[in-house]
């Protein structure tokens, strides 16, 4: 199954990797180059077709749980000051892409668009500490029933030049739900209340819409 993001990559990826193989047999005759020329379209395809994959995830949604918006490796777990809708301290989990992640953007948590903007800007590597603040972005806030408002932003990164964001104010979502796509690597930065119990670990591997990356807090008693 793939994203239909990558619908039109895909199709044309797969144009040109069939032509480039059918013309070396006519316009090339040394063997070795041809055989070269061959396997390189194919890979490249093989590459963008697992690039665009979209595996199907389903789940239960738990008010109780945030899940992984994406899949790759936890690079920042830290207490934040965050400028432009808290405007306050929150928790902090960033995720870092690979280009062999599935780039899938699914909803953290169901709940209520309040929030949701792009933001031009450079793109600088994922793991720069200014990516979160001046790469291209969007900004989405969800308010959930019981962790109050959480946000997630899609950043852009050296490789990742398109942000794909499906997240309208007003809209009620459903966690585990597409959310946008983001091509080309980078990462997600999802915040979270101060008082959120954490349950990653640093350079830990996720899931998206499948590992708890935060809980509400045990009460006492």
């Amino acid at each position: 199954m793939f994203h239909k993001e990558g619908k039109n990559i895909i199709l044309t990826t797969f144009f040109l990797a069939v032509t480039a193989i059918i013309l070396t047999e006519y316009l090339i005759p040394t063997f070795w180059i041809k055989i070269l020329v061959q396997i390189t379209a194919l890979v490249v395809l093989v590459l963008i077709l697992q690039f665009f994959r979209n595996p199907p995830r389903p789940l239960t949604p738990s008010f109780d749980e945030i899940l992984a918006p994406v899949d790759g490796k936890v690079v920042v777990i830290e207490e934040v000051e965050e400028p432009e809708y808290f405007k306050g301290k929150r928790k902090q989990v960033s995720i870092f892409m690979s280009p062999l992640n599935v780039h899938v953007t699914r909803y953290a948590a169901s709940g209520t668009i309040v929030y949701s903007k792009y933001h031009p800007g450079k793109y600088l590597v994922a793991w720069h500490p200014k990516s979160s603040t001046e790469n291209e972005r969007t900004t989405v806030v969800i308010h959930t029933p019981k962790f109050g408002e959480i946000l997630y932003r899609q950043i852009a990164g050296a490789m990742a030049r398109r942000i794909i964001n499906y997240a309208e104010e007003g809209e009620q979502v459903v966690q585990g739900q597409d959310a946008g796509f983001i091509k080309f690597g980078s990462r997600v930065d999802v915040l979270l209340p101060l008082d959120c119990k954490i349950c990653v670990g640093l350079n830990q591997k996720v899931i998206g819409a499948k590992t708890c990356i935060a809980m509400l807090p045990e009460k006492d008693g």
